[in-house]
């Protein structure tokens, strides 16, 4: 009778965190296509590039296909050690909307990605700042329906969840679950809330007052920060002016990455950021792991232990606690099987749930490792660590 109980404890259990993990992400703000506006401001598309040799083009070609009316194209090329400044230079000779610049030697104090952006802008002449990831594709009506919807939602800075380009298994399997973990420490309804202090925003696109921008300090106020989106959002909704994340997926698209080591040395770094600069997220984190590890190692088990016990003489009990873990495992699949179509990869991989979460739970413990060693972490060349 305990094994049938604790078995009837953990369904309940199970029933309620997988409702609710899955229960975060209301994107209720959906950007739409939308015709160029007749009075449109310049917008100034600022992307910044260390070493994407394999993107540039596609972004910038991408971005110059707008038909937005008013667009210039300022890309800061950080120090490359690739082709990404001649491929640069090729474009711009034919389109003299587009500006490469080659970025000065990082000053101490400063990350990555905020000096690139802080130099890019100051070459920027736009009522509108732009920031665009090199690995990051707008549709050609992007600007104009992005534009349209800040408008109509009075936003100051607008940001937008991407459609995730995933083409290998790896992907496909990690990317959605880790999806899944974001929507579950940033509620959009929260974000988007003006009484709630909850701030995010997407890097991958950003889209700004000039005014506001300035009168924030721009990337200045904020240039140790790696997590730059979010302390840039922080320095917006904290002023009292209106942050809006919004459901982009229909306008513009991103390929973060190409491999498992890319997706390991990319999300280790995103999570020992966050777990680094903020204590409290040390304790969300290990919540995240553990959920992670239940759902990789205990939930494929659980049957397997109900049909041990039914043949072990177990009864009508091990047959309810083996329906118990198959109607777990059955609603887990179901939901992820939606996520897996919203997302664009064939429905199948929510079978592989279980490895995408001993994969993500892995990057967990390895941040939060690397947080409490002091041991950081490495990008894009650059080491970085605890503050």
């Amino acid at each position: 009778m305990i094994y049938f109980i604790g078995s009837t404890v953990l369904f309940l259990l199970g029933l309620i965190i997988i409702h609710w993990v899955h229960d975060q992400y209301h994107l209720d703000i959906v950007v739409t296509p939308a015709p160029p506006s007749k009075s449109a401001p310049l917008v100034s598309v600022c992307i910044p590039a260390r070493n994407e040799e394999t993107n540039i083009r596609r972004c910038v070609e991408a971005a110059l296909r707008q038909d937005y009316p008013a667009i210039e194209i300022i890309v800061l090329d950080d120090r490359s050690t690739d082709a990404t400044l001649s491929i640069l230079q090729d474009i711009a000779s034919r389109d003299s909307r587009l500006h490469p610049i080659s970025g000065s030697d990082l000053p101490p104090g400063w990350a990555g990605k905020p000096h690139a952006l802080y130099q890019s802008v100051s070459a920027a002449r736009g009522e509108w700042l732009c920031f665009v990831d090199a690995d990051t594709f707008l549709e050609p009506n992007a600007l104009s329906s992005i534009f349209a919807k800040a408008i109509e939602t009075k936003a100051d800075l607008f940001t937008v969840m991407t459609r995730q380009i995933l083409g290998s298994f790896w992907e496909k399997t990690v990317m959605p679950l880790v999806m899944t973990a974001l929507s579950v420490g940033f509620s959009p309804r929260k974000v988007n809330d003006p009484h709630k202090r909850d701030a995010i925003a997407n890097g991958q696109f950003i889209f700004i007052k000039r005014h506001i921008y300035e009168q924030i300090g721009g990337h200045e106020s904020i240039k140790d920060q790696i997590v730059e989106d979010k302390a840039l959002s922080e320095k917006v909704k904290w002023n009292g002016h209106r942050l809006i994340v919004a459901d982009g997926r229909r306008v513009v698209s991103t390929r973060m990455y190409t491999s498992l080591a890319t997706m390991w040395e990319g999300w280790t770094k995103n999570i020992y950021l966050g777990l680094r600069d903020h204590s409290s997220m040390l304790l969300l984190g290990a919540f995240g792991a553990l959920l992670a590890l239940i759902a990789a190692l205990f939930l494929p088990v659980w049957p397997l232990l109900g049909l041990w016990w039914f043949t072990n003489g177990g009864g009508q009990l091990a047959m309810a606690v083996i329906l118990e873990a198959v109607f777990i495992w059955g609603y887990l699949i179901y939901i992820r099987s939606q996520i897996a179509d919203e997302m664009e990869i064939p429905r199948w991989y929510s079978l592989t749930t279980p490895l995408g979460a001993a994969i993500f739970a892995a990057m967990m413990l390895t941040s939060a490792w690397k947080v409490l060693s002091g041991q950081g972490v490495t990008w894009r060349g650059r080491r970085y660590h605890k503050n």
